[in-house]
Formats: C-alpha cells, sequence, structure tokens
C-alpha cells in the first residue's frame, strides 16, 4: 500500500482545520494484474471513476493518488462515512473484467493538520495510512476520533463493530479501531495487521471502576521461527555459555567452518546476536 505524507503543492482547495482523512486501496492489486494483464487497465479506470464520483458527491478533496491507491480529504466526518459506504457499495455492485472481485480497503481518521505550501503535514495523516494498512479488502476502519464524531449519525443500515485497541506501525500511542458494518456486504475478515492488540488492564482496587487505561508496551522480543539478528543482542537469553564456547572456538582455531545442530535449534540465532556483538566487544 502507497504511504503517502503530504498533499501535492498544486492542491490548494484542501479542506483545512479539523479533517478527516480517507486512505484507500486494492487488495492484491499486483495479483490482478498477473491474472488480468492488458485488462488490468480497463478496471484500474473503472475503479478510479467509481470512487472519484462518491468522493465528488459526498464533497471529497482528492489529495493524492498513487496506482490503486486514494487519499482523500473531507470537511466532515459523516460526509467521508457516506462516501466510504457508497463507495464500498459501488465496488462491490460493479461488473470486472475476467469475472474477477475488486476488495477496497479503507481508513479513516480526523485530525487537525498543519496546511504548508508543500501540503498537509502532521501525525494525523500518517495515522490515518496506517489505520487503512491494517484493514483488509472491504473492510472499512474507522479511528477513535473519527468514531466520536460519527457514532451518533452513521447512515441507516451501517454499524459499527469495537475491534479494540491496536498498536500501529511507528505510531506511539496505540488505536481504538472500530470497523463499519455494512448491511449487504461481507462483515467478517481476518485479524488487523497492527502490530499488536493492547489488551485492557483489570484493576481490582478499592474504589476503581474495574479497568484503567492500558498501558502501551514496545514489541514483544521474541520472534518465533525467526531468527535473532545482530540488532537483538539485548534481548538474546539463554546461549551465553555457548556463546563463550563459541568466542573461544574461534580464538584458538585456525577456523570454525560450520555450526552445526537441527533447523530451528538457533544456530543462526546464536551466530548474529550472540557471536558477532561478543568479538566486536572484544
Amino acid at each position: 500500500m502507497a504511504t503517502f505524507v503530504s498533499v501535492p503543492a498544486t492542491t490548494t482547495d484542501v479542506p483545512v482545520g479539523t479533517v478527516t482523512f480517507l486512505f484507500t486501496d486494492i487488495e492484491g492489486s499486483t495479483q490482478l494484474l498477473a491474472q488480468l494483464r492488458d485488462q488490468y487497465t480497463e478496471l484500474l479506470a473503472e475503479h478510479h471513476r467509481l470512487l472519484r464520483e462518491v468522493f465528488n458527491r459526498w464533497n471529497g478533496r482528492e489529495v493524492d493518488t498513487q496506482g490503486d491507491a486514494f487519499f482523500v480529504a473531507f470537511a466532515r466526518a459523516g460526509d467521508a462515512i457516506n462516501a466510504a459506504v457508497d463507495a464500498q457499495r459501488a465496488l462491490a455492485n460493479q461488473s470486472w473484467p475476467g469475472g474477477v472481485k475488486v476488495r477496497v480497503r479503507m481508513g479513516l481518521h480526523t485530525g487537525e493538520p498543519w496546511v504548508v505550501a508543500e501540503g498537509y503535514v502532521g501525525m494525523d495523516v500518517h495515522r490515518a495510512a496506517r489505520i487503512a494498512h491494517a484493514g483488509h479488502g472491504g473492510q472499512v476502519l474507522l479511528s477513535e476520533t473519527t468514531t466520536s464524531l460519527v457514532m451518533d449519525e452513521l447512515p441507516e443500515d451501517v454499524t459499527l463493530l469495537d475491534l479494540g485497541r491496536h498498536q500501529l506501525k511507528d505510531m506511539r500511542r496505540p488505536e481504538q479501531i472500530q470497523q463499519l458494518v455494512i448491511a449487504g456486504l461481507p462483515d467478517t475478515f481476518p485479524p488487523l495487521t497492527s502490530l499488536a492488540t493492547v489488551a485492557p488492564i483489570l484493576s481490582h482496587s478499592p474504589g476503581g471502576n474495574g479497568a484503567r487505561e492500558p498501558r502501551a508496551v514496545g514489541p514483544s522480543p521474541y520472534r518465533g521461527l525467526a531468527a535473532f539478528r545482530q540488532a537483538d543482542e539485548a534481548v538474546f537469553f539463554g546461549r551465553e555459555a555457548f556463546t563463550e564456547h563459541l568466542a573461544d572456538a574461534v580464538h584458538q582455531q585456525d577456523l570454525v567452518a560450520v555450526i552445526v545442530g537441527p533447523s530451528g535449534s538457533g544456530k543462526s540465532s546464536v551466530v548474529f546476536a550472540g557471536l558477532l556483538p561478543e568479538l566486536q566487544r572484544e
């Protein structure tokens, strides 16, 4: 997914003040291109036509377009929601070349960005893009801020589904994300592709309300089946003695040719996160 960070310099009539950003892109566009070949240009043109028609209807300002991705700004959060709903319905009802399905993920966030000569600047733009990127084709995701502005004026046959708090890439604060449930369209999707889900922390202190705000945590040091890298030295534990043994072998032998062990036993991890940092400290 393309990540936009600013408005092109030619844009002069974008909304200012409190702005709702909508990011969209086609899920699996590369696979569609490989499948359709020359027909993909027809698909892309129809995709652009449908979305632009909807955005214009709801007073959206097209900020930027890259490939199959749109970045649109709205002066009203309610207009942005209506645009997203109408766009998903239009995409679902369209007949596409080769009988393929075009699934577009959408993300919305409302903030107060700076507007400079180069365009919009601020973390709100990045947050909107990250929210969209966490979703799946056909899914519409809302930030907590956008949700608070539209929850009392949702379109007919549209409800909200709370997906919990998520830690998004490069964002210091976790985001409470809601999904729009649009009648007649798919509403079940895989888990969001955020860095982590931040669960609420229960509190049993006397007089408390039973819960307190979650504490943001960093990425888990446990890499699963992936090997540790040299940058992971600080979180590489449990192989200190073996690392020292390897370092001694390097100093005592003319050549250490290979570390033998079953697949997944940690050979690469001990070399990159254990042995190399140890040798560099000497």
